[in-house]
């Protein structure tokens, strides 16, 4: 088919998503509730990828891909710095109880694994606000609150800092968009 503007308009319907219209809710297991600077404060991430893992198995001089388990790489969130410092202090926090600084030990009430993961959303919305579809990470928790970077020729910026996070798997769930993740 030739260049065809009309043709490609018409299949973008409603003129495509947009990467700026999201929000992201992380749910602190240390206080056990949102953080409610989350959304505020959250400026970038991903929907997560989809990924299967290849098996190769040598047949008679060639390699034949098997279909593996699904891998579910890390996650990570850029977080805008406030003066009140909440979101890093509610995420260092959530580190240090997952491995004390000096104690070298969990500091949640017991070892369970189940204490110290949590969940996280990803909400993508519409041009109009309406939410196209929610994904659910399970079993989450900080594995890198990286730096924030400091200078003296930064006057102008506000302090931002990335959170890495891994997890066991996501869903989606909710949004007009269909559960193909589930």
């Amino acid at each position: 088919m030739a260049f065809n503007v009309n043709a490609f308009q018409g299949a973008m319907k409603f003129g495509g998503a947009r990467s700026s219209l999201f929000e992201v809710n992380i749910t602190n297991p240390v206080n056990g509730i949102s953080d409610i600077d989350a959304p505020f404060k959250i400026r970038a991430s991903q929907i997560p990828s989809a990924t299967v893992g290849v098996i190769e198995t040598p047949y008679f001089g060639r390699r034949v891909k098997f279909a593996g388990n699904r891998i579910y790489p890390e996650w990570s969130v850029v977080c805008l710095n406030d003066e009140d410092f909440l979101l890093r202090n509610a995420l260092e926090e959530w580190s240090h109880k997952i491995n004390g600084a000096q104690s070298n030990l969990r500091e949640f009430e017991a070892a369970s694994p189940t204490l110290y993961k949590s969940t996280a959303q990803v909400t993508q919305f519409s041009k109009t606000g309406v939410p196209l579809r929610v994904y659910n990470f399970i079993g989450l928790w900080p594995a890198d609150v990286q730096a924030i970077d400091l200078g003296w020729d930064q006057g102008d910026q506000i302090q931002e800092f990335s959170c890495t996070f891994v997890y066991d798997y996501w869903e989606v769930s909710g949004g007009i968009t269909g559960n193909g993740g589930t």
